[in-house]
């Protein structure tokens, strides 16, 4: 066995037991994302450069969960696979960025691992039934200079060293149309329970959720209100069903302090019928996303892809929070 397999084998054998011991935890939160330091530092090298001080590797992907990226600072969430798809859970990964082919590298951007498991109640089939249902998020915080391509690289520490993993390219860009935070939000009509004859024509979740009982346009401006855009069962990502449990959890623990809402992605559930007007007034091309809004209207936290229990509680926390203070 080469050395390169010997370390696959030992981080597939690693996520596997991550996966057991995570089944039986009850929202197990976040890792902390190893010290910057336990990486390369960059000092005007290029990705080329780093990738020399590693061992390249086809062996693990790393997928980036969203398309969104703006200059300044980003929330990057990824996933990380073996090529067999089998997810690793445990990682100890930074990634760098750089402008170009050949522009200089910034980062290190060590990884945090959120973990999107609920407590069983809240776990719904459509998320257990998916053997590819995702376990957790790595999230990374990244700063991007400017406008215009990026090529991303990920660092992943083992015990025999530093493995390199390339990332599919980003276009980093402003997205005026996505209301960022403290912009705004779009005031949009949700359709509830109590106006449809079947819930199952705005909710692919089974069971169904309890996220449309009140109508957005009724909330926003009014009270903190939780936008989740998310798809359960018809969810390319595979991250929809995990994170609407996770709201559904935090609902049942906050709903007192703020509207949760879930509001399905494509028009009668069918993805050839294109997406819901109301995503398209966000501006969005993907899904999920997550929008907290505070009572003054305008967005308060927004998070692209997965998320944890533990990130939607600060969220919400923190708006209440700002709506409980005096002006």
């Amino acid at each position: 066995m080469t050395a390169l397999a010997a370390i696959l084998a030992a981080l597939t054998a690693s996520a596997c037991g991550d996966d057991a011991d995570e089944t039986a935890t009850e929202d197990a939160g976040a890792a902390s994302a190893p010290a910057a330091s336990a990486f390369p530092p960059t000092r005007g090298s290029s990705l080329e450069d780093l990738i020399a001080e590693a061992v390249p590797t086809n062996e693990i992907v790393v997928s980036p969960a969203g398309k969104v990226l703006e200059p300044g600072r980003n929330r990057f969430g990824f996933g990380v696979f073996t090529v067999a798809r089998e997810a690793i859970t445990d990682a100890e990964i930074a990634i760098y960025a750089a402008p170009g082919p050949d522009g200089a590298a910034v980062g290190p951007f060590p990884a945090r691992i959120e973990s999107l498991e609920t407590k069983p109640a809240f776990e719904a089939r459509t998320t257990a039934d998916d053997p590819d249902s995702a376990k957790v998020v790595y999230v990374s915080d990244v700063r991007l200079g400017k406008p215009g391509e990026w090529r991303l690289l990920a660092l992943i520490r083992s015990d025999e060293g530093l493995l390199a993993a390339r990332l599919p390219s980003a276009s980093v860009e402003d997205y005026p149309k996505v209301p960022d935070v403290g912009e705004r939000a779009p005031v949009v009509h949700t359709p509830t329970v109590d106006e449809v004859g079947d819930i199952g024509e705005i909710d692919t979740r089974n069971p169904h959720d309890t996220m449309h009982e009140v109508d957005a346009a009724e909330t926003i401006g009014s009270r903190p209100t939780v936008l989740l855009f998310a798809t359960p069962a018809l969810c390319a990502s595979r991250v929809c069903g995990p994170v609407v449990d996770v709201a559904e959890q935090v609902k049942s623990e906050l709903g007192d302090r703020a509207a949760f809402i879930h509001m399905e992605v494509f028009k009668e559930n069918n993805p050839n019928q294109g997406i819901r007007p109301q995503l398209e007034r966000y501006g969005l091309e993907t899904e999920p996303w997550l929008f907290v809004i505070g009572t003054d209207g305008k967005v308060s936290a927004r998070i692209e892809g997965a998320f944890s229990a533990e990130e939607l509680r600060r969220a919400v926390e923190d708006a209440a929070s700002a709506a409980a203070r005096p002006d």
